[in-house]
């Protein structure tokens, strides 16, 4: 049996995971991981937001709306609040000193980009099995061999080697971490991707 990994889509780009590492602790040294209150298990570093509203990234638009099948009825439930990602067009000041700005760059001058966080996985925790209103770029910055993202009933380590993935988020998936160090990946929402 082959693997179908069409939901996976390794870009043509590449970026030093050095300098992503070495921006990633600059950052932690500026801000630490936040997540909407009561929320386990999820935490979120903004490093754009809308045009002068700090608000904008703050408790669940940390993490948008997303649907999900929480229990044995296999009913989809929508999740937390709708985001116009569109809008999150501000790289926050903050963090301009850092190669993430050199990133950002890029990634605005192919894709038509929603809100790019640093995202959290804590060892030994999974996200909810969901789906998103669209698919996610990834760029793993440090993960192990325990990590996987599980699109519909495919599973797939992604490296942190500074290659850039584009998932198809708007099927059901989720992300697990069953290594015993975080997993951070820069994650952004992509407006103007088509998966076939």
């Amino acid at each position: 049996m082959t693997l179908d990994f069409q939901d996976f889509h390794k870009q043509d780009i590449k970026f030093d995971i050095n300098e992503l590492q070495k921006a990633y602790k600059e950052v932690l040294k500026i801000k630490n991981f936040e997540g909407p209150e009561g929320i386990s298990n999820f935490g979120a570093i903004s490093l754009t937001q809308i045009p002068g509203d700090p608000d904008s990234i703050k408790g669940h638009k940390a993490r948008g709306i997303f649907w999900t099948k929480p229990d044995s009825t296999g009913k989809e439930v929508l999740r937390d609040e709708t985001i116009d990602e569109s809008a999150y067009s501000e790289f926050i000041d903050e963090y301009k000193n850092t190669y993430f700005k050199e990133v950002f760059d890029v990634l605005s001058s192919k894709y038509k980009l929603g809100r790019i966080r640093i995202l959290l996985k804590q060892p030994r925790s999974t996200l909810s099995w969901h789906r998103d209103p669209e698919p996610r770029l990834h760029i793993p910055i440090i993960t192990n061999p325990g990590c996987h993202m599980v699109i519909d009933n495919v599973a797939k380590h992604m490296p942190a080697d500074g290659s850039v993935w584009v998932t198809n988020n708007t099927k059901y998936h989720n992300a697990f971490n069953g290594g015993e160090e975080d997993r951070i990946h820069l994650v952004a929402c992509v407006l103007d991707y088509k998966f076939n």
